[in-house]
């Protein structure tokens, strides 16, 4: 579990092909601080276990299901990452709750200066536009960001000059892919909604509302 507050950018060291996986290899400094092999940590966005540490670096084997579900399959070396350790029992939560399981990969259609500050658009995928919502929470490349606006094929967020400079944002241009995980609590609202398979599904009505 994570929090979508970006610790570190790490650059990617090595992608070496292991079978129809990768083991991936990333520098960086703060993430090492206590983390020990089996601990999980995020790369953009996607929960991965640290199977190598190195003085400088981490590395992470890949599988086949997260290279083609994810922007990992697109690293090259030198590439700025996003890195995360995962949530302690105690820790403050000053995000939200992010599983780093990443739901889609979408692009970037545009970025806007405003001010000191910058909005980045995405492409909205028709099959997950139900799950934002305007101020609502969506993590992108593994950060909490608020939705800004809502459309029927786009959406936005407004990024703080300290998310833009202590994030993989700065590097990111038009047409570049992100990771998105949209909110673990809409998602599980979608699926009671729903019903459980084979049975009817049950809709919020006034019957059902105490």
């Amino acid at each position: 579990m994570f929090t979508g507050l970006v610790e570190e950018v790490g650059e990617v060291k090595d992608v070496r092909r292991r079978g129809k996986g990768a083991l991936l290899s990333v520098k960086c400094s703060k993430v090492l601080e206590g983390t020990e092999i089996g601990d999980s940590v995020a790369v953009n966005g996607v929960c991965l276990t640290v199977v190598e540490l190195g003085r400088d670096f981490l590395s992470f084997f890949v599988s086949n299901e997260t290279l083609q579900r994810s922007n990992l399959g697109e690293l090259r070396p030198k590439t700025p990452v996003n890195l995360e350790r995962a949530l302690r029992v105690g820790d403050r939560l000053g995000g939200h709750i992010v599983q780093g399981h990443v739901d889609t990969v979408t692009k970037i259609t545009g970025i806007k200066r405003e001010g000191e500050s910058y909005r980045f658009f995405f492409k909205l995928p028709e099959k997950f536009s139900h799950l934002l919502i305007e101020k609502g929470s969506v993590a992108i490349d593994g950060i909490s960001l608020t939705v800004a606006s809502l459309g029927k094929e786009t959406f936005s967020v407004a990024v703080i000059p300290h998310t833009y400079e202590n994030t993989n944002l700065r590097w990111k241009r038009v047409g570049n892919s992100v990771n998105v995980e949209f909110d673990l609590i809409g998602k599980y609202v979608e699926r009671m909604l729903k019903g459980a398979p084979g049975r009817d599904a049950r809709r919020v009505t006034p019957q059902l509302l105490p």
